[in-house]
């Protein structure tokens, strides 16, 4: 069958790095989760359990058929269905006769002959299957034998979104009803789904997970129409004029929409309980090959992550033929347990801690409610596992920056920043337009200043550094970075999981938090202020917020104090040396109250010089 993306001349590659990654056993389970014609399912019917998916009933349809093909024996039917069928000429002038030849319509997909053969077939294995002449894996497999049937004699270029003007030599061809079975039988359970895969994914078991999605905004629904209506035999009473297409509203996949696609796989990634995955994809497509790495990298263990070329020739038609180099590929990464994956702020927050989450995560105890105090770009409240999280920052415009992830469609956010981008033309390193950019968000009114804007400011920012003047204009001078891949793929985790969680945002000053909420036992505090041995754009205090100083930093050591009092278990992120320099007081008030102090080692911060930060907590791990 001629199928886009199909895999089958590739197979055995695939089957054998899949092979020699994992161990495969007869309790393994393979999710081919995207299976188009099963080519990979297929190949591993002997060896494991396989479960296969996808949203086109005529896909799962050829796709199980074909597996089950040896296994079928037509006892009930008591005869060879191929050579009855090929033995005689017999045609309906039904539902494919009428409306996809020339028999009944200007549309050329089939002769007439060969539609009214379509039409006799497909009846006749309905009649079986009515009155049990035939079980559900002979139906399936009969199915699967017509849709291969059809595409030899189909008057197309591959596909059916639109048929030929002129009738191509093999669609004059008489249809035989063609015999697709492998003869190998499969040995384990074979499962099968027709949904969206973001739909069912957290319900599906399994142990590898195979993606194979489309590569390009080619929408499988209209591309197979004509195969679906074969399948469903629902004879489809409104049907497009020029084509004779079924409605595909149901069937139109995101996996095939430029930014969708990549929020998908995100989703899957996250939510798949699979330990091995595996991803097929190629140059040509919407992805590129370094957002793929960057989001697998976040939900795998980065040493296990590899991207494998394959030798593979694309299919093109006539239109499609281009002189681009095609480059097949199958990622791997083996995925780390849900307790080691760390999501990462897109804001390149200045003081971050998403290199060093691993440590804090490890020194953190369990509570309802866990405050981000000093949020900043919320690095560590997003990956609290508490059931509610507060996040706090004196900055409301960082407060509004961070709100806006969970406000808005992760989707809409992305095209809205596109868009800007388009119409501001702003490109890595291009100064006159970036500094246009910016004054055309300074001079616009309050109640205009779309925080969306701002962050796609940001990132052709200096080091993408969050900074403003005294009246809260954004004044960061002009960089060389801008929205990449690798930022996109921290947008669209750290955005679906701030959807997710059940977030409180508040902007004020910490020692005003009781004011807010009520801080317990059951209410962990996670405090990263600003260090006083550092110089950063928010402690300064020339930017119209609050600066930190000695003062400052002895509230602060009070505030922890009094909640130590209150049993409020608390952990603080500081900097204890920087530059040669020492602070005595963090050393001097941490011995008097006994609090555990835990080394972090050096951190190089933004300006390339090495700091030595700590955790101090007022608890016992």
């Amino acid at each position: 069958m001629r199928y886009l993306g199909n895999k089958d001349s590739i197979t055995h590659i695939i089957k054998n790095i899949i092979s020699t990654k994992v161990r495969i056993t007869p309790t393994t389970i393979l999710f081919d989760a995207l299976c188009g014609t099963g080519s990979i399912a297929n190949a591993f019917k002997t060896t494991c359990n396989v479960i296969i998916n996808d949203s086109l009933n005529c896909a799962t349809t050829y796709a199980y058929g074909r597996m089950v093909a040896a296994s079928c024996t037509f006892n009930s039917l008591g005869f060879n269905p191929f050579k009855f069928f090929n033995a005689n000429e017999n045609i309906i002038e039904g539902f494919f006769y009428t409306n996809y030849s020339p028999g009944g319509s200007d549309r050329m997909y089939l002769s007439a002959y060969n539609a009214g053969r379509v039409d006799y077939f497909r009846q006749t294995i309905e009649e079986w299957y009515v009155n049990d002449k035939i079980n559900e894996e002979e139906y399936r497999y009969l199915l699967a034998c017509l849709i291969e049937s059809v595409s030899f004699v189909s008057n197309t270029a591959g596909v059916y979104g639109a048929f030929l003007k002129k009738w191509d030599e093999r669609a004059l061809k008489n249809i035989q009803f063609i015999d697709l079975s492998d003869g190998i039988l499969p040995m384990h359970n074979i499962d099968v789904y027709t949904d969206k895969l973001e739909q069912i994914i957290e319900n599906i078991q399994c142990n590898i997970l195979y993606l194979d999605p489309p590569y390009t905004q080619n929408q499988y629904g209209t591309q197979y129409h004509l195969l679906e209506t074969l399948v469903l035999d629902d004879r489809p009473k409104k049907i497009s004029k020029v084509t004779g297409s079924r409605s595909t509203s149901e069937m139109r996949s995101d996996w095939s929409k430029i930014y969708k696609v990549h929020i998908l796989l995100d989703k899957i990634l996250a939510k798949t309980s699979a330990q091995h995955i595996f991803l097929s994809y190629n140059n040509d497509g919407d992805m590129s090959k370094d957002f793929i790495e960057a989001i697998m990298k976040r939900y795998g263990y980065e040493s296990t992550f590899e991207r494998i070329e394959i030798p593979y020739k694309k299919y093109e038609n006539w239109k499609s033929q281009n002189k681009k180099k095609h480059y097949e590929y199958l990622f791997y990464i083996q995925k780390k347990p849900i307790d080691e994956i760390i999501f990462e702020s897109p804001l390149n927050y200045i003081g971050s801690k998403a290199k060093v989450m691993p440590y804090i995560r490890q020194n953190l105890i369990a509570t309802d409610t866990f405050v981000d105090v000093f949020g900043g770009g919320f690095n560590v409240g997003i990956n609290s596992a508490s059931n509610n999280i507060i996040y706090n920052d004196i900055n409301f415009i960082v407060k509004q920056l961070i709100e806006s992830f969970q406000k808005y469609d992760t989707y809409d956010y992305i095209i809205y920043a596109k868009k800007f981008i388009e119409k501001h033309q702003l490109e890595k390193g291009n100064k006159e337009s970036y500094l246009s950019a910016r004054d055309f968000y300074n001079e616009l009114p309050e109640s205009k200043k779309d925080p969306r804007m701002l962050f796609t400011i940001i990132l052709y920012s200096f080091q993408q550094q969050i900074r403003f003047n005294s009246n809260y204009g954004f004044n960061n001078t002009a960089g060389v970075r801008w929205f990449n891949d690798c930022i996109l793929a921290k947008l669209i985790s750290f955005s679906r999981v701030i959807k997710e969680k059940n977030i409180t945002f508040l902007s004020d000053d910490f020692i005003n938090l009781g004011n807010h909420i009520s801080v317990n036992k059951d209410t962990f505090l996670y405090l990263d202020p600003p260090y006083k041995l550092t110089t950063g754009s928010y402690n300064d205090g020339k930017r119209g917020f609050k600066g930190w100083d000695d003062e400052l930093e002895q509230e602060l050591f009070t505030f922890i104090d009094e909640m130590t009092q209150q049993n409020v278990p608390c952990m603080l992120s500081y900097v204890l040396e920087h530059k040669g320099s020492t602070n005595t007081a963090v050393e001097e008030w941490m011995t008097r109250n006994s609090y555990t102090y835990i080394p972090l080692g050096d951190i190089i911060g933004i300006s390339g010089q090495p700091r030595k930060e700590i955790l101090i907590l007022n608890y016992d791990l």
